[in-house]
């Protein structure tokens, strides 16, 4: 079947094409049949390697890729505050590009200047992660000719913060009133700081003690049901709904709450724990969890954690565990050889009947 044709108008020579069914008439802008042709054959070659054909691809800006992937997020009802925040350290670097720009060299010197700022690795690649999903997309809608090679950083920089529940309770104690109930969600949850933010009433059932998520990091819903104090922090924040607002936890101005970082350090600095992060209460959610018995099959469903190799990043391991450990042990031995093993002042030895 013939895939295009060149025909007269005039004098000029035009070019008639079908992309993906439908029937596209362009202007050579020439006078010359065989100009004409070659143009036609540009055109079908494009539509051969799934680009829309005519773009040109020096205008598309980076700006415009951050826009249809956010309509992608819209679209397929995924968390739009995790994805800005990404956007809000790659734009300064990237806003400004034309995308034939954004080449491996500038990405890395972005990841040079994110280090030197002191950003972790795994922070560094998410916003990579992002980057190159960018891209993908504008290929997928014809707008970016290539996509350049994006090379991860090794997150060997694995944070092996958490909390304990004294050190935790220190924390809450100096933190502004509006922000005490979703720090009691994530601390007893493990769910991600996103997910609560982002929280709205029609997610959550005060009757049944849940919260139900639909849109996921991993695409996968999960229904969380709240231990006592966390489902009192939900009942809290009921109090000061708002009929016109139906996100769940709101500001000291009764608008939701984005970001509470500043708050956040003040209260650390005051509780004796700087330097501690939100993110560490999703580790201290899952050890919790792992501590209290839960199997980790399930403990892996409440916190959203879809492979076993994330999932045992976030147990983390502590001086009290590994202490109990050796406590089980003893006992053990004990009970296998009838031994009785005690403590002296010089340290730990037999007692010689």
């Amino acid at each position: 079947m013939k895939q295009g044709s060149v025909y007269q108008r005039g004098k000029t020579y035009w070019i008639q094409y079908y992309d993906r069914g439908r029937k596209v008439r362009e202007s050579s802008h020439s006078t010359n049949e065989v100009d004409a042709g070659r143009l036609l054959n540009v055109r079908l070659g494009q539509i051969a390697e799934g680009k829309t054909p005519g773009t040109n691809f020096q205008k598309v800006r980076f700006v415009e890729l951050m826009e249809d992937m956010k309509n992608d997020y819209k679209i397929n009802g995924k968390n739009l505050s995790l994805l800005e925040y990404h956007f809000k350290h790659l734009s300064p670097s990237f806003e400004r590009m034309r995308v034939p720009e954004i080449t491996v060299p500038r990405i890395r010197a972005y990841i040079a200047e994110r280090l030197k700022e002191g950003a972790a690795n795994a922070t560094i690649n998410n916003e990579l992660g992002a980057l190159r999903r960018a891209l993908n997309l504008g290929r997928e809608a014809g707008k970016v000719d290539r996509v350049p090679v994006i090379k991860l950083l090794k997150e060997d920089n694995v944070r092996q913060g958490f909390f304990e529940d004294n050190e935790f309770r220190a924390v809450l104690e100096h933190l502004p009133n509006y922000l005490k109930p979703p720090v009691i969600v994530m601390y007893y949850t493990g769910m991600r700081r996103g997910e609560v933010l982002g929280l709205t009433w029609d997610r959550v059932d005060l009757r049944e003690g849940c919260i139900r998520l639909e849109d996921t990091k991993t695409d996968e819903p999960r229904t969380i049901y709240l231990p006592p104090e966390a489902l009192e922090a939900v009942r809290a924040a009921h109090s000061r709904r708002r009929l016109d607002c139906n996100a769940v936890f709101l500001g000291k101005d009764e608008s939701p709450i984005r970001d509470f970082r500043s708050a956040w350090s003040t209260a650390c600095d005051k509780a004796g724990v700087s330097g501690r992060l939100p993110h560490d209460f999703r580790r201290t959610g899952v050890r919790n969890m792992v501590r209290a018995g839960v199997p980790e099959a399930v403990a892996m469903k409440v916190s959203g954690h879809r492979t076993r190799s994330v999932f045992d990043r976030y147990n983390i391991v502590s001086d009290r565990d590994l202490k109990e450990a050796a406590l089980k042990v003893s006992k053990y031995v004990q009970s296998q050889n009838g031994h009785n093993y005690g403590h002296s002042s010089g340290g730990t030895g037999s007692r010689e009947k």
